[in-house]
């Protein structure tokens, strides 16, 4: 995996105000723990973050943070942007080591064209992204997972999945991640025989009621208006 380099700045001011002048700057606000070392407070230009962060390797690219004469080996994490404008708030970067496993969140990416999709299936997707451990070195960029033999019916789970050598997972084995289904079809009712034929008549019957009653009101007024004169 490619190292990135940024040339961070130490970070006196804390506040929403002196924020607001570091990011108008250009830079980001951030924070360095990790490896019990002390929590340091920097900034990092918010162009080239944002240009690592967009590329193939995304949150997962190693990034050398250089300060004061040294350098910290990272991961930027917990990044927070801008709900509208998507600027950067604010990024964590925790310290790391090349030769110790850490946690990542890498994609699940399916490759090919099922069978039972060709047949008529619907393709569903359950899980989108795998929880490993690996090196920092190891953390590959997704996890292919072929559905070309998938019938409809089949389905794969997290023990399918081919994980690259040095990297494991600590989700379920038995978590369904993809399956093809059959697709659904809405039947229309089809009405018995002889329902239209009743209907017809309950309304002819109700209508002839209706009417009577119509009758009976319309002489009833009248004979009362008689009665008055």
């Amino acid at each position: 995996m490619a190292d990135n380099i940024l040339l961070a700045e130490a970070r006196t001011e804390r506040g929403s105000r002196p924020a607001g002048r570091i990011r108008r700057a250009g830079k980001v606000p951030a924070v360095v723990y990790g490896l019990d070392s002390d929590t340091l407070t920097v900034t990092v230009p918010a162009r080239e973050l944002a240009h690592i962060l967009t590329s193939a390797t995304g949150v997962n690219t190693l990034i050398t943070l250089k300060l004061d004469g040294k350098e910290h080996l990272t991961l930027a994490r917990q990044i927070q942007r801008h709900p509208t404008r998507g600027e950067f708030i604010h990024v964590d970067f925790i310290r790391i080591r090349a030769d110790v496993a850490v946690e990542a969140e890498v994609a699940v990416r399916l490759v090919g064209e099922s069978i039972g999709v060709k047949d008529g299936g619907v393709l569903e997707q359950l899980v989108f992204t795998l929880s490993i451990e690996a090196k920092p070195a190891d953390i590959p960029v997704a996890i292919e997972l072929d559905v070309t033999p998938l019938d409809i019916g089949d389905q794969l789970h997290v023990s399918d999945l081919s994980l690259p050598s040095g990297v494991t997972t600590s989700q379920e084995a038995e978590e369904l991640v993809v399956q093809v289904v059959a697709p659904r079809v809405v039947e229309e009712e089809v009405p018995a025989e002889g329902e239209e034929g009743l209907e017809g008549e309950e309304g002819e019957v109700a209508e002839g009621e209706g009417g009577d009653a119509a009758e009976g009101s319309e002489g009833s007024e009248g004979g009362s208006g008689s009665r008055e004169d």
